[in-house]
């Protein structure tokens, strides 16, 4: 696009608003600015909608449909003649992408702003970089995106970023860096969440595995693993933990567990431990990772020295963290610790915060120096775990109305959800279950209709604790 001469003051009005990612938060955040009368314009780096939740399709997640359609969203495919999932029932991550983000892509005023293939590589104000501040916040942002056309500048009057985390995993060294020798390896090393028990069953049976990670996640392709087990002559699981504390808060509340089938979840995997199927190492934080032969020779710190073990395939389950190369240019202010807004950081630090204790939140914390940019969804909780769906379906609403000029509807917070139970990122922080879970309506499926939780990673909400804000260690990854 070519730079215009038109004054920023008499332009930025009339620009359409960006969103990059068109996942569900992003496609929410469309759904919210056409209702308040805006125009966006989504990126979307993948070819199509929900392209990380495609990558883990097989995957069920914990709370119910009625927690993980956006309100706006549900007004725009009505009209359509759209049928509304269940409300009770826990869709996968496929069901998730056919029934819900597919229908509303193909919405005309969704289809229209899309575009795919497109990665944004770089945001700014035009004309100026982050250090200029006269006439800063009437200045468009020029985004810049690669895609099908090359390498073009939009002009923009706001910036959405739901970009997520899914694409930036967490690095298995210690320290919060790379392991020497990851680079290397790459090809031993799976996604999060590989599909065990169905496209990629070959890479695992027979084999010795290694799951890195003391989330959700893990527990999944634990599991998973154990049934490949259980038919594979040969399948060896290993469960490599940092954390050097008790095995049990592992196991996440069990019976006690307010979403039934997060709580069976710990409960599988605490059996498959005691069974001896899955061999559980605590205090296993890696330093070096190399080839050996055909496989992958893991060398880890642990409380009895070094050590050294050898796998055929390693899992990573130890979380993300956000992309923030491309917002080199923007005035951002960020918590120091979980690199997410600063006033959203303390509320949501996962030392200190889970499941019933992250408040709901809009515009007012999520905002930044630079006016009129925001983060949302997984990416505005940097690297904390907590995040759910609906949180993000109110983010947005939030947001929306915020650049719309409604600073009353921006500061009302509508987010209702229930308690539920037991509910921390002890097992990691996230809501996921296996796609296999029981989804009848007498089974534990249905008996989690009042759940929270919004996809991989993904964790519930409550109300703040009080709890200070601060650091005290290296996460149990």
């Amino acid at each position: 696009m070519p730079e215009t001469t038109a004054t920023p003051s008499t332009i930025a009005t009339d620009l359409p608003v960006a969103v990059i990612g068109a996942g569900p938060i992003g496609l929410s955040a469309a759904a919210n600015l056409l209702e308040q009368g805006l125009t966006p314009i989504v990126f979307e780096q993948g070819g199509n909608v929900g392209a990380a939740i495609r990558q883990w399709a097989h995957i069920r997640l914990f709370s119910p449909w009625q927690y993980d359609i956006d309100p706006a969203a549900r007004r725009l495919l009505e009209p359509t003649g759209w049928v509304e999932p269940r409300q009770t029932a826990l869709p996968s991550g496929r069901e998730l992408v056919e029934s819900y983000l597919e229908p509303l892509a193909a919405v005309p005023a969704i289809a229209r702003t899309l575009r795919f293939g497109s990665t944004v590589t770089a945001i700014t104000r035009l004309g100026m970089d982050k250090t200029r501040t006269t006439g800063r916040d009437t200045t468009p942002f020029l985004v810049r995106a690669t895609g099908p056309e090359g390498t073009v500048d939009h002009l923009v009057r706001a910036v959405i970023d739901a970009s997520g985390t899914w694409g930036r995993p967490n690095p298995l060294g210690q320290s919060g860096l790379r392991a020497p020798g990851e680079d290397t390896v790459a090809d031993l090393v799976t996604s999060a969440l590989p599909d065990v028990v169905g496209a990629q069953r070959e890479r695992f049976a027979g084999r010795t595995v290694m799951v890195v990670g003391a989330g959700h996640s893990a527990a999944n392709t634990l599991i998973d693993l154990g049934e490949v087990a259980g038919n594979e002559p040969g399948t060896r699981i290993l469960w490599a933990v940092r954390g050097s504390g008790s095995a049990q808060r592992l196991y996440g509340g069990g019976d006690l567990d307010g979403l039934p089938a997060r709580g069976a979840l710990g409960s599988r995997l605490r059996a498959l431990v005691g069974d001896g199927v899955v061999e559980l190492t605590t205090g296993f934080t890696i330093t070096a990772l190399a080839r050996n032969g055909r496989g992958l020779a893991v060398t880890a710190s642990t409380p009895d020295g070094v050590r050294t073990v050898d796998v055929d395939v390693l899992v990573p389950a130890t979380g993300f963290r956000p992309d923030l190369d491309m917002l080199r240019e923007l005035r951002l202010d960020l918590d120091p610790a979980v690199e997410a807004p600063r006033a959203l950081g303390p509320l949501i630090d996962p030392e200190f915060h889970s499941c019933g204790t992250v408040p709901a939140h809009g515009a007012d914390v999520l905002a930044h120096p630079e006016k009129d940019f925001y983060l949302v969804g997984m990416k505005s909780y940097g690297r904390a775990p907590t995040f759910l769906l609906a949180t993000g379906y109110e983010q947005v609403r939030s947001v929306t109305a915020a650049l719309a000029g409604d600073t009353e509807a921006a500061s009302r917070l509508q987010l209702d959800l229930p308690e539920t139970g037991v509910c921390s990122t002890d097992l990691g922080g996230s809501c996921d279950a296996p796609a296999a879970a029981d989804t009848s309506t007498d089974g534990p499926a249905a008996a989690e209709a009042d759940g929270c939780c919004g996809g991989p990673q993904l964790v519930s909400i409550g109300f703040p604790t009080g709890t200070a804000h601060g650091r005290s260690g290296e996460p149990d990854h």
